[in-house]
This record gives structure tokens, sequence and C-alpha cells, in this order.
């Protein structure tokens, strides 16, 4: 509405300016009168400008909808780093995960030829010693002590100290398992006493067992 008073008075300002200088020569009274009229109408004019709830209301959406760019923008900004943060850091578990994969796959590797290094340069007598031990572990549930003696007696395997030591030493046995399983079968087949049988274990004629060995094949025994 404003704008609207506005640009009429401009108009009327404008058409008295022009009558006012028409006027001029014939009438200089008339002429000041009409240039008064001309300039209250252009201030009438400045003011409802001025007043156009129309371009303040324009300024306002204007700055609203600026602000409203820049948060976006800034809000964009933040979305955009978190995604960039993100896929660094994805990016950092994949390669220590791929470098800690590698190293356990040199290690297991160098662990590999080491053992198959050490293995080939074990001497054949000492291997077929182990074998052996593993033999009468395994099948006449025998002591570690017992199998040593076996290796090594004239009357038995043999073999000289070093191969029959690198047997015991390299020998996996449950020897508290060996020594429950000997006494089961003197208990089955000769029906010893607890304690009859208790000795045997661990008697250096016997089965040479360690005390705790035989304790332990007594306190399971069926």
């Amino acid at each position: 509405m404003w704008m609207f008073i506005g640009l009429i008075s401009f108009l009327a300002c404008i058409t008295f300016t022009v009558i006012a200088i028409v006027s001029t020569a014939k009438k200089n009274g008339k002429a000041k009168k009409q240039f008064v009229i001309s300039a209250a109408l252009f201030v009438i004019f400045i003011i409802a400008v001025a007043s156009d709830p129309g371009t303040t209301v324009d300024n306002a959406d204007s700055k609203d909808d600026q602000s409203a760019t820049e948060v976006t923008a800034v809000a964009t900004d933040d979305v955009k780093k978190d995604e960039q943060e993100k896929k660094e850091n994805e990016e950092k578990a994949k390669l220590e995960a791929e470098k800690k994969a590698k190293e356990e796959a040199e290690k297991k590797a160098k662990e590999e030829a080491e053992k198959k290094a050490k293995e080939e340069s074990v001497p054949r007598e000492h291997k077929a010693a182990l074998k052996k031990a593993e033999l009468y572990a395994q099948t006449m549930y025998m002591s570690k002590a017992g199998i040593y003696d076996q290796l090594t007696s004239e009357y038995g395997e043999n073999f000289p100290p070093a191969a029959a030591q690198y047997a015991i030493d390299n020998i996996e046995s449950d020897w508290k398992e060996n020594a429950l399983k000997k006494a089961q079968q003197y208990a089955e087949t000769m029906s010893m006493s607890d304690s009859a049988i208790y000795d045997q274990l661990i008697s250096e004629y016997g089965e040479k067992f360690t005390k705790k060995e035989a304790q332990y094949a007594i306190d399971n025994l069926e």
C-alpha cells in the first residue's frame, strides 16, 4: 500500500514540477506554490519508499535465506569432515590389520623354516630313538624313565645315550595317564591291591613312574 501511495506521489510530483516550469514565466507566485506542492509530494514518496514493509520483509527474508544457506553450508562441511575422518580411520584399521597379518605370516613361515632346518640337522639315529620312544609310550604306557632305560639298554634298543635323551626331551605324552593305564592293567590282570600297585609303579625295578604320577593313578583307579 505504501509503495502504491509513493508511486502516485512521485507521478504527481513530476506533473506539478512540469506545470510549475511552464507557468513560471506567467505567474511567479503560482509557480512557487506548485514547487512547494511538488516538494511535499516528493517527501511523501521518499517516506513511502522508506516505510514499505515489503522492502523490509524482503531484506529480512534475504538475511534469513543467507543465514540458512550459511548454516546448511556449515552442516554440509561437518558431514563431509566426519565422512572423511571415518574413511581415514577405516583405511588406517585396514592397513594395521594387513600389517599384523603379514607379520604373523612371516613369523609362522620363519618358525616353520627353523623347525624344518632343525629337523634336517637331527641325526637319523636320534629320530629313530624318538619314534621308538613314542611307540613305547603309546602302546605299552611306559614311564619316561622306563623308556629311557629301554632305549639305552644293551638288552633293549641299545641306542646311544645322546639319542635316547633327544627322544625323551622331544616326546609328547601324558605320563599321569600312562601311570593310570598301567595301574589298571595290574588291577585287572593281576588283581593287585592299591598299595602293591603304587609300589610297582614307583619301583626302580618296576615301572619307574614318579610318586606324583603313581598317586594320580591310584586316586583315579576304578
